[in-house]
């Protein structure tokens, strides 16, 4: 069998590292590391190595990220300053005790042929990170709102405030390295590796956290003392939060917003935000550290209040069972609030009358209910007509939106008790955006009569929230018969064009025995016209009906690879 590297160089199945450019070649599906983890599938890759969702055996098949780091060296000394560089960072992760940073679970040395390579495992975080969020504004030309920006700010400035407690700066804060969180829609930080490349000669991938010399950092994203003089403070990631924030804001990368010959940021002609959120993020972008805000703690105190724009309408989430709403209008704000003296300094909004009896426990301790803010969404057009499944152009989903049928308290007779839903949801690992996507198109398919309007929690609407919980249920029982494995229903939302070109490759590179493409696309369709019979393959909806597609073709690809 032959695997690719990401320049499609071809490959014995057997290799670790790429014969032809050296890349580390990627950790097959179903293989057990450690007689531990096994790989359930490919997340990500960077200079270091490559990351991967595993499933571990021995904690009742729970779910995790392995984060592999790919020394390719030759001599002793290289191999053990690679070992020392890991461990170092394994140290300090170990040190993160924080609900918003993925937590630390070990390190591990394995030996794979002849290689050793180095892996962290980590707590898995089941959401989109906030590039692909942005991509998915974008095609709808949208970009992220003031409130939005401002709410994220609220929310993650508490974090950067407990790293730089314990003297941990992240040196590599950005879109793609903050997580909106699918369980309670907060945002996670990600990637403590401040990874780097280092020349050729010196023949490894390493990370290094401690010391000011270590050139880091994305460029537009990093500031100047961090990326020319490899120097780093406390407020270097502010910095970098701050541009952050304009990239969401205006939808462009920093280059396009920074006069370098000036040194001057666009603001008022690329950048147009409120008085006060620009002079709160001209402190943050200061080019001298020294005039730049020093703690996280300070920014919190000068931010905008939300309620200065527009009063918003509270109601409860509840952590790791809420299911968002049908509606895609972006919520105005998330304020969330955890026994936690970090997070001591985020802003608390009054509850209305029918949340105030409300309380979720946890072991016998309280843990503080999440109160979200938003306006009532308003709902898009039902089915759009997309590209043809053959070649699909498959979009990331938008950020979830509040408030919700499932969201909402059971407080008015007659209304059904949504509980059995969520959970059922969550036993078959099912992504709640996905799922609160694909529930809505066939809500509003068949009702096109409430196309943009929204349903409430008043009594007027208790018939129909109970026939969008019809809904969602009759949706659950399709996937049951589907019978699609753990690994396909986990990535629903998450596939795109680049996988089903992968499996074109796979079938012309004899991959999947003597099967080819066209047999792929006429077994799937097959299967998908039993469940959805009636829906026009050539025009299905990417983020909904589409991602089903996909899944079948993937658990098919799956049980051809492992016959071969």
């Amino acid at each position: 069998m032959q695997v690719y590297c990401t320049k499609q160089h071809a490959n014995n199945g057997s290799n670790r590292f790429c014969t032809q450019c050296g890349e580390p070649l990627p950790l097959a599906v179903g293989q057990v590391i450690d007689n531990r983890y096994q790989i359930i599938r490919q997340l990500g890759q960077g200079g270091f190595g490559r990351t991967y969702l595993a499933e571990d055996k021995n904690q009742f098949h729970q779910t995790c990220v392995l984060k592999e780091f790919a020394p390719q060296v030759k001599e002793p000394q290289d191999l053990q300053k690679a070992k020392e560089l890991f461990e170092r960072e394994a140290n300090v992760l170990k040190k993160l005790q924080h609900p918003q940073i993925p937590r630390f679970h070990t390190s591990l040395q394995v030996k794979l042929g002849n290689k050793d390579f180095f892996l962290l495992v980590q707590d898995y975080v089941d959401g989109d990170d906030y590039s692909q969020l942005l991509e998915q504004r974008q095609s709808h030309g949208k970009t992220f709102s003031e409130e939005e920006v401002t709410t994220l700010l609220r929310q993650i400035l508490p974090v950067l405030s407990y790293i730089h407690s314990l003297d941990v700066v992240h040196r590599d804060i950005s879109p793609d390295n903050l997580i909106l969180r699918s369980s309670d829609h907060l945002p996670m930080l990600i990637d403590f590796g401040g990874v780097k490349q280092l020349p050729a000669s010196q023949g490894f991938w390493f990370t290094k956290l401690a010391g000011n010399h270590t050139l880091l950092g994305k460029k537009g994203y990093a500031p100047e003392e961090q990326l020319r003089q490899g120097k780093v403070y406390l407020n270097s990631d502010l910095y970098s939060l701050a541009v952050t924030i304009l990239v969401l804001l205006t939808g462009k990368e920093p280059q396009k917003l920074y006069d370098s010959y000036q040194g001057l940021w666009y603001w008022g002609k690329e950048i147009n935000v409120s008085p006060q959120l620009e002079a709160v993020l001209k402190k943050m972008l200061a080019y001298k550290p020294s005039d730049r805000y020093q703690t996280a703690e300070q920014i919190l105190k000068n931010l905008p209040l939300l309620t200065a724009t527009k009063p918003p309408t509270t109601h409860l989430t509840k952590l790791k069972t809420m299911i968002v709403a049908p509606g895609r209008q972006r919520a105005n704000a998330l304020v969330s609030k955890f026994h936690n003296k970090t997070q001591a300094v985020a802003k608390s909004i009054p509850l209305p009358v029918w949340i105030r009896p409300f309380a979720v426990s946890l072991g016998g301790t309280a843990l503080v209910v999440l109160t979200g803010a938003g306006t009532w969404a308003v709902v898009n057009a039902v089915i759009r007509s997309v590209t043809s499944i053959t070649i699909p152009s498959i979009s990331l989903p938008e950020i979830p939106q509040l408030p919700n049928p499932l969201g909402q308290p059971v407080s008015d007779k007659g209304t059904k008790d949504n509980t059995q839903i969520i959970s059922r949801r969550q036993q078959l690992e099912i992504p709640e955006v996905f799922f609160i996507k694909m529930v809505d198109e066939l809500f509003y398919t068949s009702k096109p009569e409430l196309k943009g309007r929204s349903l409430t929690s008043k009594a007027e609407d208790t018939a129909l929230r109970n026939e969008w919980y019809d809904v969602a249920s009759n949706f659950l029982d399709k996937l049951e018969q589907a019978n699609l494995s753990t690994a396909t229903r986990q990535k629903l939302g998450n596939y795109r064009s680049q996988d089903y070109e992968i499996w074109r490759r796979q079938a012309r590179a004899g991959q999947l025995g003597n099967y080819t493409i066209s047999q792929l696309n006429k077994d799937t369709n097959e299967k998908f016209d039993r469940l959805f019979p009636g829906q026009q393959r050539g025009k299905l909806n990417q983020q909904t009906f589409g991602q089903i597609w996909y899944a079948i073709a993937a658990d098919q690809v799956s049980k051809l690879k492992s016959s071969n």
